[in-house]
């Protein structure tokens, strides 16, 4: 759908230009009516690069590149020392600023990061992480408990002398 079909709709409500809610009108995206929208989907090249095929073709070549590179530097950092989820989530925030399909993952993620974090703020979540906390920490101290009452202070690797 394009803008002139936009503005012909009588119905369409008033929004942010170039940002469409899920009907296509000028309505947010969350479907309350009020609020805030979603900012626009697709590239965020400026608009020199948009206006030449084959420029705006090797602009989107060389952000995917560069999240590539960022993505596969996080993975390589999940079992490494270093933030790989965090590196992973810059990448996938470097692909967005190019590529629809990286804009709905990264809303998809944020929505389930905040939907986590409510949940575990609620009080019955709360109490739950803190008993299972406790009783983990008590596991540990009985089986440290039990190993220096077996074997005093002497260090794994010097047990069996």
């Amino acid at each position: 759908m394009n803008a002139e079909s936009d503005e012909r709709r009588p119905d369409a409500k008033a929004g942010t230009p170039g940002t469409p809610g899920p009907d296509g009108g000028g309505a947010p995206a969350d479907g309350d009516g009020g609020g805030t929208a979603d900012p626009a989907l697709g590239s965020r090249a400026p608009h020199f690069i948009k206006r030449s095929r084959t420029l705006h073709v090797s602009w989107q070549v060389g952000v995917f590149v560069v999240g590539l590179a960022v993505v596969v530097a996080g993975i390589i950092m999940l079992p490494l020392p270093g933030p790989g989820w965090l590196v992973i989530f810059g990448g996938m925030a470097i692909w967005a600023t190019e590529f629809v399909w990286a804009q709905l993952v990264l809303r998809w993620t944020k929505r389930k990061v905040t939907e986590a974090a409510q949940r575990a703020l609620d009080p019955a979540v709360r109490r739950r992480n803190i008993i299972l906390t406790t009783v983990g920490l008590v596991i540990v101290a009985a089986l440290v408990g039990v190993y220096l009452w077996k074997y005093g202070m002497t260090m794994p690797w010097n047990a069996g002398r």
